[in-house]
């Protein structure tokens, strides 16, 4: 059984808060009541709307038996995570820093990489315990 990383559910509230910079991708905005997060996805393949609600998972591999990831995907045809859900990408963690817009320091800012579709997570550290810098990782969506 595959353990999740991260596992929550968030609502978009804004998308491309900082002006549209891309034809195909969108900066979503989502929040939780805990979390916030930034997200860039591809909206032309996974469209997304102010008002959505989704599950996102970030996850160390798609195998259902947790076995770790090889580097390489193939289709032949054996079940994986990714058929639970709607949108996948593969990327790489490279930051974990303290939260600098709040003066409480149980918060971190984790950011990720998915091919250049960046994704910031601000949550608690408690929630970030099992993050490692550099950490390869699967994000997987969908809507609830």
């Amino acid at each position: 059984m595959v353990e999740y990383l991260f596992d929550d559910n968030f609502s978009v509230s804004r998308l491309d808060p900082d002006g549209k910079k891309f034809d195909r991708v969108t900066r979503v905005e989502a929040h939780n009541e805990q979390m916030y997060m930034q997200l860039d996805v591809a909206t032309e393949v996974y469209p997304m709307r102010v008002g959505d609600k989704f599950n996102m998972v970030l996850a160390p591999t798609l195998n259902l038996d947790g076995t770790p990831d090889t580097g390489y995907y193939t289709q032949a045809g054996r079940k994986t995570l990714a058929d639970k859900f709607d949108y996948v990408m593969h990327g790489k963690l490279y930051k974990i820093s303290e939260d600098s817009s709040t003066s409480s320091s149980n918060k971190v800012e984790i950011y990720a990489s998915f091919g250049g579709l960046l994704m910031l997570l601000r949550c608690d550290s408690s929630s970030a315990a099992s993050f490692e810098l550099d950490q390869r990782l699967f994000l997987l969506i969908r809507k609830v």
